[in-house]
């Protein structure tokens, strides 16, 4: 692409900071000073110029008066200002210590969806070469796992869109399943407006009436954790329609007997029963869905956090197949994922079963690749450790994590069942936190190290389409403050491995990491820096320098040995807490367009604060009226392990028997503290999506 003169101060091309849909973005002057402003990307080609109020204030934070600039080390309950280096060796000795007394494994590491992949490639490596633990795991358990575990069982690999963008313009069916990208992936809206003024239509399943239901053709208002039954149910009907692809059924799947006989059992009055969705709805989608020259269905969190959101995916994906659609142009399944580099984070080692590349821990082959590349005894290497909030959970004495190493994740917001994370948090002997910003985890820190924001950093991350691009340095970091990168490779000196750690750019971890990767399932051989610069970011797998990327997946084999697709049959199964007598609602979460995950950040951003400055609660008309709940009023909600407070919003855009709130706030605010630990049993994601809640206070 040939680019256009660029009028300055607005002359460096970099990416937003916050989602999955990495906007393109102009930043600075090429300046040491920090950017006064940002603009849109004109020619990136996934925002198209577009950003959201988000992308517009991200500059915002990088001079914030709240930032943390120096080390800080706790002292007689305190944490006070420190050198680098005795903060550095603080951490370093309680490494020691705690290996010495308790073992490698005694040892957490918990990293993010916000790092590039250069530093989630080097975590990864930090806690396996470093310090010898198997515990290390990172929020995107919290985000994706489900689809991610899902694409990898039914296609052989997890990528969340197996093609580009702009292919959604072109599909003349739309099925969106527990995803509000309107509020998410504000940007992506274009492309849903493109479609629909193409003649395309647009379908969204969803227990609220959100900003994106309101601009589908269908929507469809599911009860909470009944959507693999939904799935199960178009399934039914487009066997019944005669609307199943046999031909492309026989030459590119296995298994779908089996799921035939499952569907067959999903009756529209039993699906109507347990979705409250009506048959003439059902065979009006799956009509549409069946007949349609092009269809995609895309998930989001709505679907997949629950502890059968695995068995969600495959449902829709069952779907997909009989239908015939992934391969096809404009066709298919995918998966909107959630945070900036929830893609690149779950493919290069942060997670506790894989080492980089997509390779598996377990595997004997891919643990002597890394071994190699690592320049390590492939026995060294630790097998499997603890999912994200497994990890969390066996903090302190009697779970056996007596260290924790948090980097770029507030877990004390981000987590489920906020009380029980609390207390395990605040039983560690040693917790490391490296963030910019004070926030709820670093109120249980010992150690807080400062380190760089986005546009003070170099490095790659890989967006929700599988296209790895560039975070460029735009900003003179304050001082005091330092890299991710530079905290690994001083605390490895440290520990003994400078030989491991010894780079001194990112550009240097990203040819070991290309090296790493090289034969995995996620293959970034071919890309370079040169090349993401060239062409407006590459598709993974790209397996050499010579390989084109690559933009659509499916198009003439799937990614297992034999070629085909595996259905899997699943079937209804009750969530890890359904509502009773006592706990009558169900309570589900979710985000704000104006903030980010846990809040730490947008929070602190004048202008999204004023706009959403706390969390309200969505409650139906007719249960407010039962509670005596007015616009405005004051609810506390409780469930089986805590309560939260809320604003209400007394609106008919949710169920009756259905409460939602946002996620984005700690302390007395935090949706999160009435959210159960239960574990879907293959992805570990915990049920974010469903707890049964009481209500025990109204005022004003």
């Amino acid at each position: 692409m040939t680019a256009l003169p660029l009028a300055p101060p607005l002359s460096i091309r970099t990416h937003c900071p916050y989602c999955a849909y990495q906007c393109g973005m102009l930043v600075g002057d090429g300046s040491s000073d920090a950017p006064a402003g940002v603009q849109g990307d004109p020619h990136f080609p996934v925002n198209n110029g577009q950003l959201c109020i988000k992308g517009w204030t991200a500059t915002t934070l990088l001079r914030h008066p709240e930032r943390v600039t120096t080390p800080l080390v706790k002292h007689r309950g305190e944490l006070r200002s420190a050198s680098w280096d005795a903060a550095l060796d603080d951490v370093a000795d309680a490494i020691r210590r705690t290996k010495a007394e308790y073992g490698a494994d005694a040892v957490g590491f918990f990293g993010s969806g916000a790092l590039t992949n250069e530093t989630a490639y080097l975590l990864g490596k930090f806690a396996r070469v470093a310090v010898g633990t198997a515990n290390i795991d990172y929020n995107g358990r919290y985000c994706m796992s489900s689809a991610a575990a899902g694409g990898n069982r039914a296609f052989g690999i997890d990528r969340g869109l197996p093609f580009p963008i702009d292919d959604l313009e072109r599909a003349d069916v739309i099925l969106l399943v527990g995803a509000n990208p309107a509020d998410t992936l504000p940007p992506i809206t274009q492309w849903f407006e493109r479609q629909k003024k193409a003649g395309g239509r647009l379908a969204v399943i969803d227990p609220r009436k959100t900003a994106t239901a309101k601009l589908a053709d269908l929507f469809l208002q599911t009860t909470p954790g009944t959507d693999l039954t939904l799935a199960n149910g178009l399934l039914y009907l487009a066997i019944e329609e005669g609307l199943v692809n046999e031909e492309y059924v026989a030459a590119r799947t296995n298994g779908f007997d089996a799921v035939r006989r499952v569907a067959l059992q999903y009756h529209p009055a039993h699906v109507e029963r347990l979705t409250g969705v009506g048959e003439p709805t059902l065979r009006k989608l799956v009509r549409w869905l069946g007949t349609a020259r092009s269809a995609m269905i895309l998930s989001g969190r709505g679907a997949e956090q629950h502890t059968k959101g695995v068995d969600t995916v495959h449902a829709f994906i069952n779907l997909a197949l009989a239908l015939g659609l992934p391969g096809k142009p404009s066709s298919g399944w995918g998966c909107l994922t959630g945070q900036g580099n929830g893609q690149g984070g779950r493919e290069h080692g942060q997670k506790a079963d894989q080492l980089p590349g997509y390779r598996l821990i377990e595997v004997e082959a891919h643990r002597q690749h890394i071994a190699d590349v690592w320049g390590v005894e492939p026995d060294s290497l630790p097998r499997k450790g603890k999912s994200a909030f497994e990890l969390l959970d066996a903090c302190g004495p009697s779970g056996g994590i007596r260290s924790l190493f948090v980097m770029g994740s507030n877990v004390a917001v981000a987590s489920p069942d906020l009380n029980r994370i609390d207390s395990r948090l605040s039983s560690l002997d040693h917790l490391t936190v490296c963030d910019s910003f004070l926030n709820d985890t670093t109120a249980h820190a010992h150690v807080v190290l400062p380190v760089y924001q986005w546009a003070e950093e170099e490095g790659t991350m890989t967006n929700l389409e599988g296209r790895v691009i560039r975070r460029r340095r735009v900003a003179r970091p304050p001082t005091g403050v330092r890299g991710d990168l530079d905290v690994l490779r001083e605390l490895a000196e440290r520990l003994g491995h400078k030989d491991k750690f010894d780079f001194a750019a990112p550009a240097d971890v990203f040819e070991e990491f290309r090296r790493a990767t090289a034969g995995g399932t996620a293959d970034y051989a071919g890309i370079t820096y040169e090349r993401i610069d060239r062409e407006d970011g590459v598709f993974w797998p790209c397996p050499s320098e010579e390989h084109p990327g690559t933009p659509r997946l499916f198009t003439e084999r799937f990614h297992h040995t034999d070629g085909r697709a595996k259905f899997f049959p699943v079937e209804h199964r009750a969530a890890g807490e359904e509502p009773d007598a006592g706990y009558p609602f169900f309570f589900t979460t979710g985000r704000y367009r104006e903030h980010y995950n846990s809040g730490a950040q947008t929070r602190l951003v004048g202008v999204l604060a004023k706009a959403k400055p706390r969390p309200v609660l969505q409650i139906h008309p007719a249960a407010a009226g039962r509670h005596r709940i007015g616009a405005g009023s004051k609810v506390t909600l409780e469930s089986r392990r805590g309560r939260a407070e809320f604003a209400a919003d007394v609106t008919p855009e949710i169920r009756p028997d259905t409460l939602f709130a946002p996620f984005h706030w700690g302390g007395r605010e935090a949706a999160n503290r009435l959210v159960g630990g239960f574990l879907d049993p293959v992805s570990r994601m915990p049920e974010f999506k469903l707890a049964a809640v009481r209500i025990v206070g109204a005022a004003g």
